[in-house]
């Protein structure tokens, strides 16, 4: 039975993932896949990370590592998934938010301190958990800020 950090973080991810998809209402479809210049991100792609990323973190938790294969494969899935269409992030991010939700709850409390081999830094499979939350909170911050830009932010 997990403890109070998976079931806050998986009560949190599915907040967030319903946050994320309310900014994304609040840009207007025809500026979905609109940059605001240079290398800024547009809201659908920062849309597809968070659908795509969920999957993979729960791969991750589940593995007590990050797959390098994984990575190599992100760019590429991420433009596809992204020139799948917008109804199809959505769809993805329905379905890999419940597997991370799902994979966070399987965490047992003892394993929360376990090292997860990475090429970044030093972290722990309680830093992996959080992530999902974490990273679409983030994201959801930026999807308001372009809606802020185009004046549709409430």
């Amino acid at each position: 039975m997990p403890g109070t950090v998976q079931t806050f973080l998986a009560d949190a991810t599915r907040k967030a993932a319903d946050e994320l998809a309310a900014a994304l209402d609040r840009i207007p479809e025809d500026k979905r896949n609109w940059s605001p210049g240079g290398s800024a991100r547009t809201a659908l792609d920062v849309f597809a990370e968070c659908a795509l990323l969920n999957g993979s973190t729960a791969e991750s938790i589940r593995a007590r590592a990050l797959g390098a294969e994984a990575m190599a494969r992100y760019p590429a899935e991420k433009d596809a998934a992204v020139a799948q269409g917008e109804a199809h992030l959505r769809n993805l991010l329905a379905r890999n938010t419940q597997v991370v939700i799902e994979a966070i709850l399987e965490t047992p409390d003892d394993a929360l301190d376990t090292p997860v081999a990475n090429p970044w830094q030093s972290m722990t499979l309680t830093d992996f958990v959080g992530y999902p939350y974490w990273n679409m909170t983030y994201h959801m911050a930026q999807i308001n800020y372009l809606a802020s830009i185009l004046g549709t932010l409430e």
